[in-house]
Formats: structure tokens, sequence, C-alpha cells
């Protein structure tokens, strides 16, 4: 691992896309702003536009206009950024890109540290790794590094039909996938919560826990990004990679110690103890979605078939919600549920804990169900912790109440709080990789996935849309839940 204030060129594909502008220049910013890094960095962004470096560095003002108020010189940050037009199958100019970083190698004092970050379209993903081995840009006195954005192939064999491309220029600890739900606070809390809290460690097993719930949806729907999602759906979106991690930073077991690969491997193991599901099986296991017309915020949005680029008779889900069994000593006979969605009522990311009932429940209204003790990690927009426990009225009877016990990130100072991109790009330049997702991670969850893609490929779904836009998902999915005697919990914290 490298020092706290590392040195590095990072060297962007893709770098006049949407991501570059949103996410990486201003979490570049971020790093300069909080002192992070350094002067000795510099950004080289390549793509085919025929830019100049003033209208690059112009685009790179335009993303950090946010932080107008801060007390730095913008065109001095933007000073460190370059840009080169760049075909990736022109093995030329790789050649000359070498060149120029070597350049900047001495003028930034990068030490030949170097990071190439894959913004860009997965399909150029193998040709850029081998041509950057091949014309000796990984070839420094210093490290490489390769990031690479989702989706990490669309099934289990092209994943690893491009891994193995991958792997022949780079190995995998030089590899950082990047899952961004990784890099969000309540996310890397759930180690903590879990582990450096003796009032729950103990507790965090099939002998006291119900059922989990792991939720995530959205208010918008697919929007100009009907052609990527045709492709995708919400299977592949979401639930292989974000949903399937959470679900293993939940399930994995304590670390012998805190490094990457120590965590890695407990995550593998959690993974691996996922219960199969055969093709025929799958309808019992998980239910798809599709949103129709609907209101939201007073105003009616159209359904997911009438968007731009998508098959008016599309048998894409946009929804998904899934029953997850472990079967090791922990979790055996403990439903893990999952639900993500597009066009939902709220825009929310929130894991549910729900404890077992008491064996025996003296204080509570015997007209009215029992209220569990909930543990809930708000992911976001809120970001905090819950624990919903039961008190006593605030009268003269002996009946409890439920009662909530909130920590709000939300009121803390959000200038001050890293972005998720923000922390992996810094976890990146000093070498920690254990925010990002490893090969047999992305093994175990495509295989997994692939036997319900499988299932949903071969036959339609014949009440698409099935669910309007503005709900909660379709009828199904709360039936799910309901045949084992539970339902989803939607918790909102209180805002401070």
């Amino acid at each position: 691992m490298t020092t706290n204030n590392p040195k590095s060129i990072i060297v962007i594909f893709g770098a006049t896309g949407d991501l570059a502008n949103r996410k990486l220049f201003p979490s570049i910013y971020r790093l300069y702003r909080n002192n992070k890094i350094t002067d000795d960095f510099a950004v080289v962004g390549v793509a085919r536009r025929p830019l100049t470096n003033d209208d690059f560095r112009n685009n790179v003002k335009k993303s950090i206009e946010a932080f107008q108020s801060d007390d730095i010189d913008h065109d001095d940050f933007a000073s460190h950024f370059y840009y080169n037009p760049f075909d990736a199958t022109d093995l030329d100019h790789y050649k000359r890109l070498n060149e120029f970083l070597l350049q900047l190698d001495d003028q930034y004092n990068t030490e030949g540290n170097r990071i190439f970050y894959l913004a860009m379209a997965p399909n150029f993903f193998g040709t850029i790794a081998a041509n950057l081995k091949s014309e000796g840009l990984t070839q420094t006195k210093g490290w490489s590094r390769l990031v690479i954005e989702k989706p990490f192939g669309h099934n289990f064999e092209s994943a690893q039909e491009l891994n193995n491309q991958i792997r022949q220029a780079f190995n995998e600890d030089q590899i950082y996938r990047i899952d961004h739900y990784l890099g969000k606070e309540m996310v890397q809390n759930i180690e903590v919560i879990r582990f450096a809290n003796a009032m729950f460690e103990p507790l965090w097993n099939n002998q006291y826990i119900s059922n989990i719930q792991i939720t995530s949806s959205e208010v918008l729907g697919v929007e100009d990004r009907g052609r990527y999602y045709e492709s995708s759906g919400a299977l592949r979106d979401m639930v292989q990679n974000h949903m399937l991690q959470m679900l293993a930073l939940l399930a994995m077991e304590p670390p012998i110690k805190l490094t990457p690969n120590e965590i890695r491997s407990e995550k593998v193991k959690a993974l691996r103890a996922i219960r199969p599901i055969s093709v025929d099986d799958v309808d019992k296991y998980f239910v798809r979605g599709q949103y129709d017309r609907g209101i939201l915020n007073g105003e009616e949005v159209n359904a997911y078939r009438e968007s731009s680029s998508v098959d008016s008779n599309s048998n894409t889900e946009t929804f998904v919600a899934g029953k997850i069994l472990i079967d090791n000593f922990r979790w055996a006979g403990v439903p893990f549920y999952i639900r993500t969605g597009k066009r939902m009522e709220k825009k929310s990311t929130e894991i549910v804990v729900q404890f077992k009932d008491l064996p025996m429940n003296l204080y509570y209204d015997k007209t009215e169900n029992v209220h569990p003790n909930l543990l809930v990690i708000h992911i976001q927009p809120h970001e905090g912790i819950s624990l919903q426990l039961n008190a006593k009225k605030g009268d003269q009877g002996t009946v409890s109440k439920p009662i909530d016990l909130s920590f709000n990130n939300n009121s803390k100072d959000k200038m001050n709080t890293p972005e998720a991109y923000e922390v992996l790009l810094y976890d990146c330049m000093r070498g920690d990789s254990t925010n990002f997702t490893h090969w047999d991670e992305v093994a175990l969850s495509w295989k997994f996935v692939d036997v319900i893609s499988q299932n949903w490929e071969n036959k339609s779904a014949d009440d698409y849309p099935n669910y309007e836009s503005g709900s909660n998902g379709p009828k199904k999915s709360d039936a799910l839940l309901e045949q084992d005697g539970f339902h989803w919990w939607t918790v909102t914290p209180e805002e401070e």
C-alpha cells in the first residue's frame, strides 16, 4: 500500500463522457481540496472527440462549478488536466501516449505511478488492456493499476472471457473493479456495525434474526438509457453486483484481520454458501416486474415500453424481488430478501434486520401485533442507523409501543462527507483494494444470476407491465414474503 498522499497520473479513457464529468472530475477535485493528493498529480483524458487542452480544461472547470466558494484557484487545478484525441485500436496512439506520460512523470514528479481508468463501453476493455501492455505503458518504475466500471460481462461466460483478456496484461492485484455502492459510507459501515459492537455480533445469526431485507428503489425510470437497459434489466444492472455485494457484507464471517485479502475471502465464502436454485424453481424464489404508467409528483409518467429505444413488447424487467438462502451454520433457515426497482414510490436504499420475537411478550396490547425489534441501515438518500425497540407507553398502563433510536448522518455537513467515487479513487491511488470486487466474487455472482436469466429469457412475462409507476412493485413481491409470514418494511428516518 502506498502513502497517504499518493502521486500518480490518472489516464481516463472516455474522458468526454457523463461519468467523467459528473463523478470523476469532482471527486479528484475534492481529493485535492481536502489535501488527500498534492500538486504531484496529472490527469490525461483520452477519447475520440477532437478537443484541445483548453476545451478539456473548460469541461473540468464546468464540472466543479459547485465549489466556487472554495479558496482554490480552479484554473490552477485544471492546469493538471491534459487531453489526447485517441483511437483505442491504433497502436501508434498508445506509443505517443506513453511518450507523453513519461514527460508528465518528470513534470509532476509522479514516479511512474499510473491509473488507467476505463470509463467507456466494456467491449473495448480487453483491447485497451492488451495494447497498454504491448506498447509499454505498464512498464514503468512505479505501479500500474486498471480501473474498470460495470458491466463486467453480461453473463458468466462473457465475464470470464473478458477477465482472461485483461489478465493477459494485468494481474488480479492490479485490477480494480468498481462497484460504487462499496464506496458509500453506510455500506462500509455494515462491517463496523457488526464487528465493532458487542450488542450486535453475538446476535448476528439464525438464533436471533428472523430475516434480513435489502431494498434499493428508484423514482426515476430508464429515461434515455433504454438501449442499455433493454440488454441489461434490473437483474444484471443491480442484483448481480450491488445487491449481492451488500448481502455478502451482511452474511460474511468476521475476518481474521482487516486486510483486503482476508475480507474478500470471507465475502467469497458467503457467496459460495448461497443455496443454488434450479431453472425450474426460479419462480418460487424470484419475482420480476415492469412498470406501467402512473402518477409521480402529481404528473402522469409513461410506461417502460413507451420509453425511447425500448421494444413495445419488451420482456425486460425493471423490478426484481427475491428470496436468497445461505446454507451455512450461521444463517441456515434465515431468508435474505432483496428488492430493487425503477419508478417506485420513493428513492431509497436501506437494509432492515428483523430480530425474532420473544417466546412470550408480557407488555403488548393483545388487540395488536407485537412490533419486532428492527435494525435499519439507511444508505441513501438518507444516511444513518436506526434501532427500533419497544418501550412503555406514556400512560398508567403496561403496554409497550415501538420507539426509534436514530443516528442521522444527514445532519452533518454534507460538503465534507466523501462521495463514493472520491473514496474509491483515493483507495485505488493508495493501493487499497478492500472496497473493490475480486474476480471470484464476480464469478460467483454471475453463476447465481445466470440461472434466473435463463428462466426469464426462455419464457415471456405474460402480465407485463405489472406495477404502476409510483407504487412499491408488483403484488407478487408482497406474496413472496407473506408465504413466510413476513412483510416488506419501509422505514423513513426522522429528519433532524
